[in-house]
């Protein structure tokens, strides 16, 4: 089989593991998928286990956030030991992305995608991703709302990426970020509808 294709394979289903919803149910007892807004990310860990215990809500909210975004790095480490070159680790920054958010594992649902776009897209340009944690960190600070500071910060991201990188380096496209924050949108399209609505809950 090609070295390619099992990096490619291994991307989709490495992500596609729902560590939130496993640690929330092994850990609190709680299926997540089937509490709060149905998400298996780290903000609806956070808000479901809370209730029954804080304490363990930020340590699993933690965890979820650490681990959903570590699954979306490790292939493309493993693909830039190999020497694979730039448009093989752009594709697997993809499939890491779409894995989370359409699981194999959970009849091709998933998460919202930002912990793993963010961890893949860290490896893949480290500034602008940089500059666009400190702005999600800062809109969550002030706004207390998860979804619209992820958004803010994607946008932080797609901003950065043009302005440090008007070529991107060994693809010359921005294609792939775009197909990244449009998948991470597109998942966002009930919060936003709720954002509209003035129905968004804060963490």
């Amino acid at each position: 089989m090609n070295v390619n294709l099992i990096l490619y394979l291994s991307a989709y289903l490495i992500a596609g593991i729902p560590f939130g919803y496993l640690l929330a149910k092994k850990f609190a007892g709680v299926d997540i998928k089937h509490a709060g807004s149905g998400n298996i990310g780290a903000t609806n860990v956070l808000r479901v286990v809370k209730e029954k215990d804080p304490k363990l809500a930020k340590k699993l909210g933690a965890a979820t956030l650490f681990l959903d975004a570590v699954k979306g790095i490790v292939i493309i480490l493993i693909a830039k030991m190999l020497g694979a070159p730039e448009s093989v680790l752009w594709t697997l920054a993809v499939l890491s992305v779409v894995g989370h958010c359409f699981s194999a594992f959970l009849m091709f649902e998933g998460g919202k995608g930002v912990a793993t776009g963010f961890g893949v897209l860290l490896v893949m340009m480290p500034i602008p991703a940089l500059i666009a944690i400190a702005v999600w960190l800062g809109a969550s600070k002030g706004l207390k709302i998860s979804s619209l500071s992820s958004l803010i910060g994607l946008v932080a991201f797609i901003i950065a990426s043009y302005l440090l990188y008007p070529e991107v380096p060994g693809i010359g496209s921005h294609a792939p970020i775009w197909i990244i924050a449009i998948i991470i949108f597109y998942k966002h399209i009930p919060n936003i509808v709720r954002l509209f609505k003035r129905e968004e809950a804060k963490v």
